[in-house]
């Protein structure tokens, strides 16, 4: 499935299946609606071409170039860099120009973030499977059909010495997303069972949706306790990767594995359709919600409205088969997708769309390393594959992927200010996950880190429970306008649950 894939056309069916029943607050079985159908086909491709030398300039001072001269190509959105190792670093100033599709007109330079820390952990069995790449941050920069790339080693500064080589294998990745499809129509009947992916992706968000379903709906505070419910890993139902706890936490909350040593893969389930869900037993809540005030998950803050895998588009055939679960979710960190700000909300899933493929079909991760996406208009998305309420181990901020979520605001906040909707969208949405485990938004927790540039391996380390993916390490993401404002997402979040 991973590697590099020159140019690849994708196609994959994601119809819907209508269920006739749904759990309600009270945990009863109550007849849903048909499904929104998804779209028919997922479009998109990738394109991978290497970066030659160039000689030196007088601008790089006689310093390593590689690059691609001006080139027409296939038409693409979203451009990154990757390279052969991915425990390599990019120490260099990367830049791209491109031009529009029916243009004439070039871009300016325009620089690709360098960083490659939102990835998966160092040790973990996504990282070992020996097809991660190292990768830039992906840049957004609209429908195009030629590009020209140069990349120069870093200059050394004072008694700094220079920066290491430029790495082996230096690509420019093209990704064009495809095609926004039209808005889906309800469906008037049930349509035929989806491939075996898809439904296993949509299934995992069974109850809080019909299998299909293109968005999860926004729910009042009080009905949303009982998407405690929807926490819970079946391995009966779908592929999973289970989490076997190799370490202790300091705060007695159980066992924690920051490196995923203990993972292992279950066979995936046959692809028929999931029955209704069994009627809960309200005297049984799944272990670890607060009970008190009598009832499971009294602090579950309102459930935002959730744009679904199928709703962005996600070809499920290019992921990994399964889902990575942990035993819980303690922390949410926050991260800019430092692709530029020149994305409009009618196009965020298109966005996504070409992340998705960066990560997957450029960089080798398994699925998209976050769990939750949200534009400037305050949209939330479903990421990383598995179910929007479950323990989902994402790869977002290296050394403290265990027990945490990845949250990932589309657009460069070093300079422009986020949206007040944005951050608004990050409050509810800590609000309602944190609060299924019965975290605390403004409150501290203790990880355990997997390894990384501010801790080493196996040091506990005490982090506010919604923190930046600099607190975890060093890195300028969320960029500093955006890091600013997690207080007020933080206060927020609190609100919501009612604390």
């Amino acid at each position: 499935m991973r590697g590099i894939i020159v140019s690849s056309a994708v196609v994959a069916c994601a119809a819907a299946l209508t269920l006739p029943f749904l759990a309600t607050p009270s945990g009863a079985l109550a007849p849903v609606p048909a499904p929104t159908a998804a779209p028919t086909t997922v479009p998109g491709s990738t394109h991978s071409l290497p970066l030659v030398p160039i000689a030196p300039r007088s601008r790089a001072g006689g310093r390593p170039e590689r690059g691609l001269p001006p080139r027409n190509v296939d038409p693409f959105s979203l451009v990154g860099i990757v390279w052969d190792d991915a425990g390599k670093e990019l120490r260099a100033r990367a830049q791209v120009r491109t031009r529009p599709v029916g243009g004439k007109e070039w871009s300016g330079w325009q620089d690709v973030e360098t960083h490659d820390d939102d990835r998966p952990d160092l040790r973990s069995p996504e990282a070992r499977g020996g097809t991660l790449r190292g990768s830039t941050a992906p840049l957004w920069v609209g429908a195009c059909d030629a590009v020209e790339v140069r990349v120069r080693q870093e200059a050394a500064t004072g008694r700094a010495p220079a920066a290491p080589p430029l790495p082996a294998g230096l690509r420019v990745e093209l990704v064009d997303p495809g095609k926004d499809q039209a808005p889906p129509r309800p469906a008037r009947r049930a349509a035929p069972l989806p491939a075996e992916e898809d439904n296993a992706a949509s299934a995992a968000n069974l109850p809080l949706a019909p299998l299909g379903a293109t968005e999860i709906p926004a729910l009042a505070r009080p009905e949303s306790a009982r998407d405690v419910l929807a926490t819970r890993v079946d391995p009966d139902r779908t592929s999973t990767v289970v989490t076997d706890a190799k370490h202790t936490d300091p705060d007695g909350h159980g066992e924690t594995d920051p490196e995923g040593e203990g993972q292992s893969e279950a066979p995936s389930a046959p692809p028929g359709p999931p029955g209704p869900p069994a009627p809960p037993d309200p005297s049984d809540p799944p272990e670890d919600i607060d009970d008190e005030a009598g009832v499971p998950g009294y602090y579950v803050g309102p459930r935002p409205r959730i744009v679904t895998r199928a709703g962005w588009g996600a070809d499920e055939s290019i992921r990994e088969k399964g889902f990575p679960y942990d035993k819980t979710v303690r922390a949410a960190f926050v991260h800019h997708t430092a692709s530029g700000n020149g994305a409009t909300c009618a196009q965020s899933a298109s966005v996504i769309r070409g992340i998705y493929r960066y990560h997957v079909v450029s960089s080798g991760w398994r699925d998209i390393g976050y769990n939750f996406l949200v534009d400037k208009c305050g949209t939330v998305y479903e990421g990383r594959a598995g179910g929007v309420a479950k323990p989902v181990r994402g790869a977002h901020t290296l050394g403290f992927n265990t027990n945490s979520m990845g949250i990932a605001v589309l657009g460069s906040f070093g300079k422009a200010n986020p949206s007040g909707a944005a951050v608004d969208a990050v409050a509810a949405i800590t609000a309602w996950k944190l609060g299924l485990y019965d975290i605390n938004p403004a409150g501290s927790t203790t990880l355990v880190s997997g390894g990384g540039n501010l801790f080493k391996k196996g040091t506990s380390v005490r982090l506010k429970v919604i923190s930046g993916h600099r607190d975890g390490y060093s890195t300028e993401c969320p960029g500093d306008r955006l890091y600013k404002r997690l207080g007020a997402a933080r206060s927020e979040a609190a609100r919501l649950q009612g604390r």
